[in-house]
């Protein structure tokens, strides 16, 4: 079995403007925050991206970077709307698709596989019809006459997500709560890229927990990233829970352009090294 250990700025390398890119995790929970920083590095553009969004879609879109938008929210969890989105939306600077949470899994779904829709139920009487004009319905064809939402199939160029631990061949595991739908982002991509806090041999994946929490399967997979904190700030429980601390700070820094300048000069102006070894910095001022 072949060997897809990359690093996060040859995953990015592979990537191209205009790509519609899915990022997994949910809100400010396990999100690929590494991929994304080095996303941010790079001179990519015009993207459309979908997500539960969290600090990934704040960051590319105060890095002007999203054309696109598909979500059905875009939150910090412990801080209701992502500052950075809000300010993005206020000032219309991209395109905004906001579907319902049960859209953008089945549209993943769809699109997973291979299927031009998927018909559902939600939405149905709601005001996600009436702000996605471009959304139809369908009658089923058996004898009930059911009228359905057709959702579109979210198909992706390209995925990335972060699990817990995941071995070379691309196998990936969660050991947290929720798999959220990260699976669901690796099967509707033509390329998926995986980060992940530790990377093990095959045997080991089965050591801390059960095989239902092998969520991502080696057939989906093109590169595996070994990023150890690269979930930062967002949750990956249990390796490490979300930074509050640090993620005040940048939702502070978001509402304002002078600290947001100072922000992006300390955090985000290096590569990952840089930013880790600044965070690590920043915490003990917080403890002086």
């Amino acid at each position: 079995m072949s060997d897809k250990k990359m690093t996060a700025e040859e995953v990015v390398g592979r990537l191209e403007s205009g790509m519609t890119i899915g990022i997994g995790g949910w809100g400010s929970r396990r999100k690929p925050m590494a991929l994304v920083r080095a996303l941010l590095r790079s001179d990519l553009t015009d993207l459309t991206v979908v997500s539960y969004g969290g600090p990934d879609v704040g960051l590319l879109s105060a890095a002007g970077k999203i054309r696109k938008l598909v979500a059905a929210f875009a939150t910090l969890d412990s801080i209701p709307l992502e500052p950075n989105f809000g300010a993005a939306r206020q000032r219309a600077a991209f395109e905004m698709v906001e579907l319902d949470e049960a859209m953008v899994m089945w549209g993943l779904t769809a699109a997973a596989h291979r299927l031009p829709f998927m018909p559902i139920r939600a939405g149905l009487a709601s005001d996600v019809m009436r702000v996605n004009p471009s959304l139809r319905t369908v009658v089923s064809p058996y004898g009930d006459g059911e009228e359905l939402v057709a959702v579109p199939a979210l198909r992706l160029d390209a995925a990335l997500v972060h699990l817990n631990r995941a071995d070379a061949q691309g196998n990936a595991q969660y050991l947290g709560p929720d798999p959220y739908f990260d699976d669901l982002f690796c099967e509707a991509a033509d390329a998926a890229y995986v980060s992940c806090e530790r990377i093990v041999e095959t045997a080991d994946l089965l050591k801390d927990s059960g095989p239902q929490s092998l969520l991502v399967k080696r057939a989906f997979v093109n590169g595996v990233v070994e990023t150890p904190n690269g979930a930062h700030f967002t949750s990956c429980a249990p390796d490490h829970d979300r930074d509050e601390a640090f993620q005040r700070a940048y939702a502070q820094a978001a509402r304002d352009p002078e600290a947001w300048r100072a922000f992006g000069e300390r955090f985000l102006s290096g590569d990952e090294d840089a930013y880790q070894a600044a965070v690590a910095a920043f915490h003990k001022e917080e403890e002086a």
